[in-house]
């Protein structure tokens, strides 16, 4: 896709990945939408040139008022990042009130604003929808098994979507980063991670390169992993 002059609207756009992607979309000459809740982000994001927009994307009303916002906007682009890990630690009992919020916020949300998005997109001389999941929607770690579960009916999905969406104009990719070093993850997960702007590079060059997949950092040996042997992806991914 050439990325110039495209529209693109960015979820959980204020920090992290998300607004790694946004400035590098800018720079390329993308006219970008974030999206997110803490208002101090968003006016950090305008002050970078980002149209910012409040919204709360953890309920079906959020995803609803942030589609009727831009409902006559012509959207080329659809970016699904915005998540939270909704974990637990082991031994503790499951919160069902963050466990909900995060399978809406993760899963439920994208689906939402593909389905109020999608009729634009179809409209436009070329659309890409990106769905954001994980290495972890491959193989699960016990440290964060809604987190994991979400990711993996996200992946699912977006692999159905694409063959759906095959004869349209709308193009559909799945990006998997690894452990990246964002809020969500700085004190809850140990190792070596890779950087935002890093991810977010790897994520732009396959919207620019037409990918179905951005297999970020450390994921491309995962999937090599997996294709010689899932069950010892997987044995090796549980402990991580």
């Amino acid at each position: 896709m050439n990325i110039t002059g495209k529209s693109v609207l960015v979820t959980g756009g204020t920090d992290g990945i998300g607004l790694e992607i946004a400035r590098q979309l800018l720079a390329k000459g993308a006219s970008v939408i974030i999206c997110g809740r803490r208002e101090e982000l968003l006016v950090s994001a305008r002050e970078e040139g980002l149209e910012a927009i409040q919204a709360d994307l953890s309920t079906a009303a959020g995803c609803a008022a942030l589609a009727a916002t831009l409902a006559n906007r012509p959207i080329d682009m659809l970016i699904n990042n915005a998540g939270m890990s909704g974990n637990f630690a082991p031994g503790e009992p499951l919160d069902l009130a963050l466990t909900d919020k995060a399978i809406f916020l993760n899963l439920n949300a994208p689906l939402h604003l593909i389905g109020h998005f999608l009729p634009t997109l179809l409209q436009r001389p070329e659309a890409v929808i990106v769905n954001v999941t994980s290495g972890l929607a491959i193989a699960p770690r016990a440290g964060g098994p809604v987190y994991c579960a979400t990711k993996a009916g996200l992946r699912s999905f977006t692999q159905s979507l694409r063959h759906n969406l095959r004869d349209t104009n709308v193009h559909v990719i799945e990006a998997l980063p690894p452990v990246v070093d964002t809020a969500m993850t700085r004190g809850r997960v140990n190792g070596k991670k890779i950087s935002a702007k890093q991810c977010a590079a790897e994520i732009v060059d396959a919207i620019a390169t037409n990918a179905k997949e951005a297999n970020v950092g450390m994921v491309k040996l995962l999937r090599l992993a997996y294709s010689i042997s899932p069950a010892l992806a997987r044995r090796i991914m549980i402990k991580y």
